[in-house]
Order: structure tokens, then C-alpha cells, then sequence
């Protein structure tokens, strides 16, 4: 009797949880070694919350947004600062959190594809997100701020407003109240899943419309007023322009010719969808592999239409709320890309700003739906020959999609080599600083931010444009520093712009300054500081 209960309350797994379990593990355990090893490579900008980290763990600061950007929430920092304080700067201490987000982003993609669509189909979306070309990888790996974090939440709170349509949720007070603070701290992370936050909070409407008019509603109004409540404040007391709304408004209408509306969908679609999706390596998308975006946008639609007759044809309320779920998923995805192929970026550089369509990913069950479903109807005995030829073409782009996404990852292996070179020659050159008695240096923006992580903040470093006059300098506090110093050291790229004025306003006194080579990179030590800009 005990046994039976037992079992009652805690089923086993069945076929499709452990595969996926199996799936997952690898998808997890690959990203570990890829972390421990700092793959993909560091950079400034991930140093830059680095040490945000840093200063909220050991100074007790409380930044809102990435230094110098006042767009771009560091909740990635504060989730490193326990880990940065205690263990101090380290590239894979740094990458941890995000680890784990990612782990429990298969997760959710898992419990909302199963609860939405089929178990077997979850299996599959688990299988195709445990892959991961350099792109996907390092969407997910590096602290680079927001997506890492924004699409588990979103899959969070799907999850939630459809529990709550079918009422398996005890406490629904506070399943609202935590639904708003997702939905509050995904907005501060990242303003780019605004389409997807949309979308969720229509399906939560549709799940509960009566009860958030009482306290569940308060609830939901209160968690996301703590969610954004850094965000409101910082914007308070921001300086007349310097508002995350004015800031974000500069950077998205740059001047110059507008692309055309070709240019950008070609970008967008061809190139954007395709990488973000893992299907090729960072240079570009092959011609066999550009397919997918072409099909991206007729999926949508398909899939958009089989979310409709589920709803007109849902029996009850849950039935209603899991097919508006669907529909979110849709509406999600096709807004985001509608987004991103409106800005220039989309055609101006593609594979660079691919980046931006990383949280497709959150729609990639709805997506599959169709194939799924017409592969699923080939096998039934009543299937027609159309039905059949259907079905056999759409196993095959499920089976060519797998095929691409595993040789974007497995085009992404022999790169490593070359990145683990990369930061042990960035390692060297921190080491050289230190050796030479520098604690204070000029540089380049690439250079400096990891250089003064990889030396945890005994060396500050100043950025220099190429001109040799004051550049991008994030955090004020290292520019003063280096602007207080007799004879600050430069550390500048062999041949660069940079180097080429040093030695010339040095004249004959170039080559003695020379400390030493590493890499690409020389250190130099003048007698004198040169600051040809006071």
C-alpha cells in the first residue's frame, strides 16, 4: 500500500525524461569543459562586469547598469559576486552562474515543451539545444549581460500563467507576485525580451482575467515594481540625456544611409536566424545552410495557425491557456524578428549582431511544432499519400536541421586551440606588466578592462584611441588613477595606430622604452609620461 502511494507521488521517469536527461547532462558537461578552459575568449567588455562583480562583492558598490552604458543591466555581476569575492577574478569563476542558468534553461524548455506539445518533441528540442556552435556558445557562456538570464525567466513564467490556467498552483498569490518579479528583473537585465514579456503577461491575463483584479493582481504589480525598482531609481537621478530611454534611443538611430528593406531582411533572415540558431560558424553562413532562415518566418506561420485551431477547438479554460501559451511562443519570436530586421544593424553587420536573435531560442518548440506534427501524421495507417510525402519531407529538414546544427558545433571544436592560446598570451602579458614593476598603463579598450581583471585590479590601465587621446573609459576611477602617475606604462597593439604616434612623439627614445613583446602586444616604460591631449 505504502509502495502504490509512494509511486502515486512520485512517478518515475519515463523514456522521454531520461533521454532527455542523458541529452541534457552532455549539453551541460560540454559547456563545463568549455568554461573551465575560457571558451570562448575573454574580452573587456565581459571583463567590464567582471569587475562590477568585483566591486559589489569586496567595495560594497551597487550598480544598475554595465559601466558606462546605461542601458545594460549587470543582474549577470551580482549573481558572479559571491563567487568573484570569494574566489577572487577568474574567467571560468565568472562563467559558473551562467552555467548553471543555461542548465536550468534546458530544463524549462523541457517541462513547457512536454506540457505544451509532446514529450518526444521535448526530447528533440532538448537534443538540438544541447548542441552549440561558437555563436550559441558564446551567447551562453560569456558575461556579457541579458540573455543568458532573460530566457529561462521567460520560460519561468510561461510555465507559471499556464500552471495557473490549469489550476495545479496552491499558492497563486505568489506564483503572480513571482511572475512579476521575473518579469521586472528580465526587463532591467535586457530590454531586447520586451516582445516576449508581452506575450507572457497575455497569457497570464487569459489564465486568471478575475483574480488579478484582487490582491493577485497587487502582487503581480508589486514584484515587478521590485524587479525594475533599480532601473526607476537610476533613472531618477540620471543626468538630462543620460537616461536608459535617451541612451537607447541615441544608439539605435545612428546616422548614415538607411539600408534597404532587402538588405536587412537578406541580413536578418539568410544570416541572423542562422547563426543565432547554431547552424554556423562566426564567419558566415554557407549558401545550404541560409535554407533555414527562408523557412523560419513560413514555420512561424504554420505554427501560428495550428495555435489558433487549438484554441477555437480547446474544450475548457486550460486547454485555452496552453494554446495561448503556444501562441506566445509565436507572436514572440515573430516580433523579435520583426524588430531586428528593422534596424540597420541587421544588414550593416549580421554576423556580428546575430547576437541579438539568440533568444529565439525560447521559440524553438513552436517552430518544430509543424514538422513534428506532419512527421507524427505520415506514420498513422490512415495517412494518405500526400499526407505521407508531407510527412517524409518534413523528417527530412527535422533530420537536416540536427545535421546542421551538429556540424556548427563540431566546426566550432578546432577553433579551441587557437582561443586557449589566445588567453594564455593574455595571461603572459599581465604578468609581464606586473613583473616590470607597472601599476599603471595605457592601452586600447580591448586591452585594458582584461588586463586589469586578469591582474585583479593591481594594475590600472587607462584607454587610449589611436591618436593617443582619451577613448572609452568606463569606469572614471582607472583613468584617474593612471592620469596620477609620473610614468605610466603603455601597452599597445605591435603595428597599431596607437604604437605608430607613441614612437614618433618618443623620437629617439622609442626603442629604450621598450619592457618587452608578448604577442601582439609591446609594453613600454617611457622616462617621461606622454600625454600629447593635455
Amino acid at each position: 500500500m505504502s509502495t502504490t502511494k509512494r509511486d502515486r507521488v512520485r512517478p518515475r521517469p519515463d523514456a522521454p525524461a531520461l533521454v532527455a536527461l542523458l541529452l541534457g547532462v552532455a549539453g551541460v558537461g560540454y559547456r563545463l569543459v568549455l568554461t573551465l578552459l575560457t571558451v570562448p575568449a575573454s574580452n573587456s567588455d565581459e571583463a567590464t562586469f567582471g569587475l562590477a562583480a568585483l566591486h559589489i562583492a569586496e567595495r560594497g558598490e551597487r550598480p544598475v547598469f554595465l559601466y558606462g552604458q546605461r542601458y545594460m543591466g549587470v543582474l549577470e555581476s551580482y549573481l558572479a559576486a559571491p563567487l568573484v569575492g570569494w574566489a577572487g577574478p577568474s574567467w571560468p569563476v565568472l562563467r559558473l552562474p551562467l552555467l548553471a542558468l543555461f542548465a536550468v534553461f534546458l530544463w524549462l524548455a523541457y517541462r513547457l515543451t512536454r506540457r505544451l506539445f509532446s514529450p518526444w518533441l521535448a526530447v528533440v528540442v532538448v537534443g538540438l539545444l544541447a548542441l552549440g556552435s561558437e555563436r550559441v556558445v558564446r551567447d551562453q557562456l560569456t558575461v556579457v549581460g541579458g540573455r543568458p538570464e532573460v530566457k529561462p525567466a521567460v520560460l519561468a513564467m510561461l510555465l507559471l500563467a499556464v500552471a495557473l490556467g490549469e489550476e495545479r498552483v496552491r499558492h497563486r498569490w505568489l506564483a503572480t507576485g513571482a511572475f512579476g518579479l521575473l518579469a521586472g528583473l528580465a526587463l532591467w537585465s535586457d530590454w531586447l525580451i520586451a516582445p516576449y514579456l508581452l506575450v507572457a503577461g497575455v497569457v497570464l491575463v487569459l489564465a486568471m482575467p478575475r483574480e488579478l483584479i484582487g490582491w493577485p493582481g497587487v502582487l503581480l504589480v508589486a514584484g515587478f515594481a521590485a524587479g525594475i525598482a533599480p532601473v526607476v531609481k537610476d533613472n531618477i537621478v540620471a543626468p538630462a540625456g543620460q537616461d536608459s530611454l535617451s541612451v537607447f534611443r541615441e544608439i539605435s538611430t545612428k546616422e548614415g544611409v538607411a539600408p534597404s528593406l532587402a538588405e536587412r531582411l537578406r541580413g536578418g533572415l539568410l544570416e541572423g536566424v542562422p547563426l543565432a540558431s547554431g547552424l554556423c560558424p562566426m564567419d558566415g553562413c554557407a549558401r545550404w545552410t541560409q535554407w533555414f532562415g527562408v523557412l523560419y518566418p513560413v514555420l512561424l506561420l504554420a505554427a501560428a495557425a495550428l495555435g489558433l485551431v487549438a484554441y477555437r477547438r480547446a474544450a475548457d479554460h486550460a486547454a485555452r491557456v496552453r494554446a495561448a501559451a503556444i501562441l506566445a511562443l509565436v507572436v514572440g519570436a515573430a516580433l523579435t524578428l520583426l524588430a531586428y530586421v528593422r534596424s540597420p544593424l541587421a544588414a550593416t553587420d549580421p554576423l556580428g549582431n546575430s547576437r541579438y536573435l539568440s533568444v529565439l531560442q525560447i521559440s524553438l518548440p513552436a517552430v518544430l511544432w509543424p514538422l513534428w506534427l506532419a512527421a507524427a501524421h505520415a506514420l498513422r495507417r490512415t495517412a494518405g499519400p500526400a499526407a505521407r510525402l508531407g510527412g517524409a519531407t518534413a523528417a527530412v529538414v527535422l533530420a537536416g536541421l540536427t545535421a546542421a546544427t551538429v556540424a556548427g558545433t563540431v566546426a566550432f571544436l578546432p577553433g579551441v586551440p587557437g582561443v586557449r592560446d589566445e588567453e594564455r598570451t593574455a595571461h603572459r602579458l599581465a604578468d609581464t606588466v606586473r613583473e616590470a614593476g607597472l601599476h599603471e598603463v595605457y592601452g586600447d579598450y580591448w586591452t585594458c578592462n582584461r588586463l586589469i581583471f586578469n591582474t585583479g585590479e593591481t594594475v590600472a590601465c587607462g584607454v587610449l584611441d589611436g591618436a593617443l587621446t582619451p577613448g572609452q573609459n568606463r569606469y572614471p576611477a582607472y583613468w584617474q588613477r593612471v592620469a596620477r602617475a609620473q610614468r605610466p606604462g603603455y601597452v599597445l597593439d605591435v603595428g597599431s595606430p596607437a604604437e605608430r604616434t607613441l614612437r614618433r612623439l618618443l623620437g629617439d627614445r622609442a626603442d629604450a622604452a621598450v619592457v618587452a613583446e608578448v604577442g601582439g602586444s609591446r609594453v613600454y616604460h617611457p622616462d617621461r609620461a606622454v600625454r600629447p591631449w593635455r
